[in-house]
């Protein structure tokens, strides 16, 4: 039961950082925008999430660095969203190619900022837990569910918040309808640029808001390799839920959880091979979608292609 406990436990707040950025690629998608730069802007969010807490230790701003930090993640994101629509919905850009030169730049420009301000591995106070009084008292589940930090709770609160966004706004529609049907789109006079502009600045808001999380909040560190991938994984998690908000919740979920039990495995000592461990949260990830072949009809049908409205169709 302590085993279960602490896989539960553990993999609830891992999953935090994917559900966000998923949520957000998933934004990027449903425009119609392919966004593998998502990893990029995810190292940008964790440096310089973790950079006022590093300098900001003692002073006025001491008790707001976390704040601050997130503040700083979200409008980095905005901004490396902002140069990823430039490239690729008004210079048509192969979205493909510019997502993984956003990758490089945004973990590039992260790593030599924090060699060159910071130097080496250390460590920050980062976000407390806060416990939700008398729910964190209940049984087994208080502790699994209610005894988290702040951030764990408002990344799970955007699961239906993007639901709503998305099914139940106007501009939901919009995001749903350049993604699917662009030409008719602007026909019915939505500016289809201007909406995947405004997308892919909300996903990179919460890709910042992702990375900033894992160095505030889950490693309460930065270094080089903090991301580890999860920008590629959270891509994947959107083809993985569906394109649907609570599809991509329990994806975080079941991976979160397969890592969290490989971590079990090692830590418990038990005999299985630890390459095998390791592997088995990426494994079950590419199993899903290799199986899940009539996800890509339900997904956006222009996803990945450029809108002209001079081509003739």
């Amino acid at each position: 039961m302590s085993m279960v406990y602490n896989i539960l436990s553990l993999g609830i707040p891992f999953s935090v950082a994917l559900l966000v950025a998923a949520l957000g690629e998933n934004f990027n998608q449903r425009a119609g925008i392919f966004n593998l730069g998502c990893e990029g802007i995810m190292s940008m969010g964790a440096f310089l999430g973790f950079l006022p807490a590093f300098y900001l230790k003692t002073g006025p701003l001491a008790a707001h660095v976390n704040l601050l930090g997130f503040l700083l993640a979200i409008a980095a994101g905005v901004l490396l969203g902002l140069l990823f629509a430039l490239v690729t919905v008004t210079f048509r850009a192969s979205q493909g190619i510019a997502g993984i030169g956003l990758q490089m730049f945004g973990w590039g420009v992260a790593g030599t900022l924090f060699r060159h301000f910071v130097g080496g591995v250390t460590g920050v106070e980062g976000v407390p837990a806060w416990a939700i009084p008398g729910l964190s008292r209940i049984p087994f589940a208080g502790g699994v569910l209610f005894n988290h930090n702040p951030a764990v709770y408002l990344g799970f609160l955007m699961v239906p918040a993007s639901w709503y966004l998305l099914y139940r706004t106007p501009w939901g529609l919009k995001v749903r309808a350049v993604g699917t049907h662009p030409r008719a789109a602007d026909t019915m006079g939505i500016n289809v640029n201007r909406v995947r502009y405004q997308a892919l600045m909300l996903g990179g808001a919460m890709a910042g808001f992702a990375g900033a999380y894992l160095s505030l909040c889950q490693a309460k560190m930065f270094a080089d390799d903090i991301v580890s991938g999860r920008g590629f994984i959270a891509v994947a998690l959107v083809y993985f839920g569906r394109w649907s908000p609570l599809g991509i919740l329990g994806g975080a979920l079941l991976f979160s959880l397969a890592q969290t039990l490989q971590l079990s495995i090692q830590v418990g000592g038990i005999k299985f091979p630890y390459e095998f461990a390791v592997m088995l949260p990426y494994l079950l990830v590419i199993l899903v979608l290799a199986f899940a072949r009539k996800a890509r009809m339900r997904g956006p049908s222009e996803l990945g292609n450029p809108y002209d409205r001079e081509m003739r169709v």
